[in-house]
C-alpha cells in the first residue's frame, strides 16, 4: 500500500510538468492545422473534383514536424470482391513523446471493361489502398493538411467575439453596424481567416477617427 500511495504521490507532484507538456503538444498541433498548403500541392480529383494532396507532400511535412516517424501494416485483405482494406499503425513523436494511432482505409478494385469479370491494375489497388490509409494517418493524428480537407478550426471565439465588440464599441460604431457584424460571425462568414482584415478595416474605418 505504501509503494502505491508513494507513486500517486509522485503522479501529482508532476501534474504541473503534465500539463504544461500537453499544452505545448496541443499547441504545435494547432499551429500545423493553421498552415496554409501551398496551392502547387493541392491537386483535385478528376471524376469528382474534391482537393487531395500527395503522399510525398504529406510525407515531407510529418518529418518536418514531428521528425522520425514509421509506418506498419497491421493487416490488409479483400473487402468481398470490391475493394482491398489496410489497417495500419503510425508511429510518431509528440515532443519527445512517442505515440501510435491505427487507421484504416481502402481502395476499389478496378474491372476490366471489356471482360466485367477479371480486374485490372490489382497491384495498383492494393498500393492506393495503402496510400489512403498513410494519409488518413497523417491527417487525423497530425492535422497535416488540415485546410484541404476542412478540418480546420477557423470559427471565432468567443474571446475575440468579445475583443471585436470591444474595438468597435470604443471606435464608436453604431449598435446597427455592431449587430451586422456579430450576425455575420455567427453565421460564419466571418471566421479568424478574416479577422485580421476585420481589426484592421475597424481601426482604418472607424467613426471616431472622423469627428
Amino acid at each position: 500500500m505504501g509503494e502505491k500511495e508513494n507513486e500517486i504521490t509522485i503522479v501529482s507532484n508532476m501534474l504541473p510538468q503534465i500539463e504544461e507538456h500537453l499544452d505545448k503538444i496541443n499547441a504545435h498541433h494547432k499551429m500545423v492545422s493553421d498552415l496554409t498548403t501551398p496551392e502547387s500541392q493541392v491537386k483535385r480529383r478528376a471524376f469528382d473534383g474534391q482537393k487531395y494532396v500527395t503522399l510525398g507532400y504529406m510525407s515531407a511535412m510529418a518529418y518536418e514536424h514531428y521528425g522520425q516517424w514509421s509506418w506498419k501494416i497491421i493487416r490488409s485483405g479483400n473487402i468481398g470482391d470490391v475493394a482491398y482494406e489496410i489497417h495500419g499503425r503510425l508511429l510518431w513523436y509528440d515532443k519527445g513523446i512517442k505515440r501510435t494511432g491505427d487507421m484504416v482505409a481502402s481502395h476499389n478494385f478496378q474491372r476490366s471493361t471489356k471482360n466485367p469479370d477479371q480486374f485490372t491494375g490489382v497491384s495498383d489497388t492494393l498500393k492506393a489502398a495503402n496510400t489512403n490509409c498513410m494519409k488518413k494517418a497523417f491527417n487525423v493524428y497530425m492535422n497535416i493538411a488540415d485546410d484541404v480537407y476542412g478540418k480546420q478550426v477557423i470559427d471565432i471565439t468567443p474571446e475575440e467575439k468579445v475583443l471585436v465588440k470591444e474595438k468597435m464599441l470604443e471606435a464608436q460604431f453604431p449598435e446597427s453596424e455592431i449587430e451586422r457584424i456579430q450576425l455575420n460571425i455567427r453565421k460564419g462568414i466571418i471566421t479568424q481567416k478574416e479577422l485580421p482584415e476585420l481589426l484592421e478595416w475597424i481601426e482604418k474605418d472607424s467613426p471616431k477617427k472622423k469627428e
